[in-house]
């Protein structure tokens, strides 16, 4: 990624405007958490140890909490371990292996649009909204201009052959070149990013609240269960 693009996207600099758009979303989940009596049962759905660790949710005096993480990649999983975190391999359309309610709060940042097509989407959000009191869940826009991934114009709405060329030729925001097409072409179509509509009726009756850059729509952050008055947000 180039130094410009860095400047907004890389959010491992401290300076980036996703860094500031992340302590923001960060700093919200926080403001809704302390409408929550402890102790917490928090269920991360493929997250990193270290996005806890750098937030100071641990430093909380008035809780205890206590963070199940989950992910497909036994790697992340394998990178757990601090003594609050429970790092397990499992598949968020799939969490059979908790009751119903079982955590007080379910998080999830950047990570529907990952799972497959709609109906796979759409079993995430029934699986998360089953096993959790309450969800914080985050997701990039399908209408914002820079795509957030290959961090390429409109790199959405591409025709798949040609956003497969382009990846094939290219390093392209987090994804260095790919020369096999059939890779090429598995890494562009497992992203499906989802308009204002769909995250809606995946999430029916939630609170919607919209992180905007340059006055667009860059994401969607819907919640519920909360004991908490609703922010609205402009279209």
């Amino acid at each position: 990624m180039n130094k410009v693009l860095g400047r907004f996207y890389d959010n491992r600099r401290s300076d980036s405007v996703s860094t500031d758009i992340r302590k923001n979303r960060l700093a919200f989940f926080k403001s809704l958490l302390a409408s929550v009596p402890g102790p917490l049962r928090i269920l991360d759905i493929g997250g990193r140890q270290r996005l806890w660790e750098t937030t100071d949710f641990f430093v909380q005096e008035m809780r205890d909490i206590q963070i199940t993480l989950i992910n497909l990649d036994p790697r992340i999983v394998n990178e757990v371990n601090h003594p609050k975190i429970k790092g397990i391999v499992a598949d968020a359309r799939h969490l059979s292996q908790f009751k119903n309610n079982e955590f007080d709060v379910v998080f999830s940042n950047s990570v529907i649009e990952h799972v497959g097509d709609y109906k796979d989407q759409l079993q995430m959000a029934n699986e998360l909204r089953r096993v959790g009191k309450r969800y914080f869940v985050q997701t990039p826009n399908l209408y914002f201009p820079i795509e957030p991934h290959f961090v390429f114009p409109l790199f959405q709405f591409l025709p798949i052959e040609l956003r497969v060329s382009l990846i094939t030729h290219f390093d392209l925001g987090w994804t260095k070149k790919i020369t096999d097409k059939q890779r090429a072409k598995e890494a562009v179509t497992s992203i499906r990013l989802v308009s204002k509509k769909e995250v809606m009726a995946l999430f029916p009756n939630a609170n919607l609240y919209e992180e905007r850059l340059f006055g667009l729509t860059k994401s969607f952050i819907v919640y519920g269960g909360w004991d908490t008055t609703p922010i609205h947000c402009s279209s």
